[in-house]
């Protein structure tokens, strides 16, 4: 058995102690060029049985989009000549969310202007909901669903990283930013979204859950071998 296959053990979630956050699923990363994830419209149809079934189970769904007002942003922030936001300006109507996943009457949307969903005080309010347990997904995967992910675990929720709801610009920068996760999603796991799916009616999964510090050691020959594994 390999070192993933090793660790991939039996997971049930409690569906009134869970939420999904959908992470910047914008039209920008399929119609701007600049800013284009690879396998987008997949990465959204996933995403769509994931708000599906989590509406279909009681489960609430929080959706997030990245918006930049570059008069307020960080000093260093990139800019166009004009002085707009480089990526993501609050002007641009690209930055509206792709409407097969769009919130719903009474679904939660916030808005952000950093990379993590956490910094919006996000943490608070899904802890007075009675949150342990958060699905994730959206783009890109490296940058705002890794550091939503990094900061859920630091406030001490329990992650469930939907890999295949995930996209980034390239499937290396996707791969290896799942993998980085994984091998420190302490108390959470890995799956796809079928596994999601079936968590959120109450089945058991087996998922890749991590039981010791980094136990992912990968190189450009293997990094795409193993993503496919977890």
């Amino acid at each position: 058995m390999s070192e993933i296959g090793s660790m991939k053990t039996p997971l049930t979630v409690a569906r009134d102690r869970a939420a999904l956050l959908c992470i910047d699923l914008q039209e920008e990363h399929r119609q701007d060029r600049r800013l284009l994830a690879v396998g987008f419209d997949g990465v959204v149809a996933n995403v769509r049985r994931l708000q599906d079934a989590t509406r279909e189970n009681g489960i609430p769904v929080y959706h997030f989009a990245y918006i930049v007002d570059a008069a307020a942003s960080l000093p260093h922030h990139p800019k166009l000549p004009d002085g707009r936001s480089a990526f993501s300006d609050k002007d641009d109507p690209l930055t509206a969310i792709c409407p097969e996943v769009a919130p719903l009457d009474g679904e939660r949307l916030v808005i952000k202007s950093e990379a993590n969903a956490f910094g919006t005080g996000l943490g608070d309010e899904l802890k007075a909901a009675g949150a342990e347990w958060l699905f994730v997904c959206g783009v890109w995967t490296e940058a705002c669903v890794d550091a939503t992910v990094k900061a859920a675990l630091k406030l001490g929720f329990r992650v469930v990283l939907v890999k295949d709801a995930c996209g980034s610009g390239s499937a290396a920068m996707h791969q290896t930013g799942i993998l980085n996760l994984a091998n420190r999603l302490y108390g959470g796991a890995v799956t796809d979204t079928e596994g999601a799916c079936r968590l959120m009616v109450g089945e058991a999964v087996t998922a890749w859950q991590p039981d010791r510090p980094v136990p992912i050691r990968y190189g450009f020959e293997d990094a795409g071998a193993l993503y496919a594994e977890l």
